[in-house]
């Protein structure tokens, strides 16, 4: 594969969806539910169904590997979600959740031969991705693999998902940006508005905290909008997370990128035409 990143970039956009289904279908919902999660507000399920396939980690290992989130909205989940379902439990959950919720999603497509060459393409890719420093991939990946190509394909999303986020957290520390000054420097160049950020629990004081670190370091002007100094250091994070990506798409190469990519297209458009998903996002997806 060539060094332009264009395609790892692309690659997480068409996938990063199908991964995310499991956090606001309401099939995985009922899954959950029945298990005793409480489903008004998605929090309570988001954190045993991400983190399960750690085992059953305190609160100091989830707010690690899930790094935006303040210690106090992670502990406020763990590990009190382990005492209403142990994490084989919720991993049994997720998969019933999600075979439901991409059958309603896609249809007879669920079955299509082409759901079944993107699986193999996918999981080809997965497969690749090294997961060493980088514990959700490495999580998801000793995971077994499910038999039906639709849900190897959200499997093969989830693990290439979170190798590609482990990977962000590195770029992240080597820029030497905190949990919050992540959230508050991504706001600062426009990724998402203020507001969304505020599901990672942080108070209004850390937040300004934040801002007056990183207008000390150059990043920010006085209204908290990015100085050019600011949009230099995300770009350079960005580019760092799709080099840290970039390991599967090589081992796929650009036919078989380029093939997976275009199986991709229809799911990637009935999960967006869907509804299921917020339009603003943490993850600035299309806007950096």
């Amino acid at each position: 594969m060539s060094n332009d990143h264009g395609r790892v970039r692309q690659m997480w956009h068409l996938l990063e969806p199908l991964h995310a289904v499991l956090y606001f279908a309401p099939q995985v919902f009922e899954e959950v539910e029945s298990l005793g999660y409480r489903t008004g507000e998605r929090w309570p399920s988001y954190f045993a169904l991400r983190a399960a396939p750690l085992g059953a980690p305190g609160a100091r290992q989830v707010a690690s590997a899930f790094y935006s989130f303040s210690p106090r909205t992670v502990a406020e989940h763990v590990p009190a979600a382990w005492d209403v379902a142990a994490p084989g439990k919720v991993l049994d959950a997720r998969t019933r959740g999600i075979d439901r919720a991409y059958r309603a999603l896609f249809g007879a497509l669920a079955d299509s031969p082409e759901v079944a060459e993107a699986a193999v393409l996918a999981r080809r890719a997965a497969e690749a991705a090294p997961t060493e420093g980088r514990p959700l991939a490495a999580a998801n990946a000793a995971l077994p693999w499910p038999s039906e190509p639709h849900l190897v394909l959200w499997q093969a999303a989830t693990i290439l998902r979170e190798h590609r986020g482990d990977g962000h957290l590195a770029a992240l520390l080597t820029a030497n940006l905190d949990s919050v000054e992540a959230l508050v420097s991504f706001a600062a160049i426009g990724a998402a508005p203020t507001g969304v950020f505020a599901s990672r629990g942080w108070t209004e004081h850390e937040w300004a905290d934040a801002r007056e670190r990183l207008s000390a370091r150059g990043l920010l002007h006085a209204d908290g909008s990015a100085t050019d100094a600011g949009h230099t250091l995300r770009a350079e994070v960005e580019r760092r997370t799709d080099e840290l990506a970039a390991a599967p798409w090589r081992t796929l190469g650009d036919k078989g990128t380029a093939r997976l990519a275009e199986l991709l297209g229809p799911l990637w458009l009935e999960v967006l035409g869907s509804g299921l998903l917020p339009r603003d996002t943490t993850l600035g997806i299309g806007k950096v």
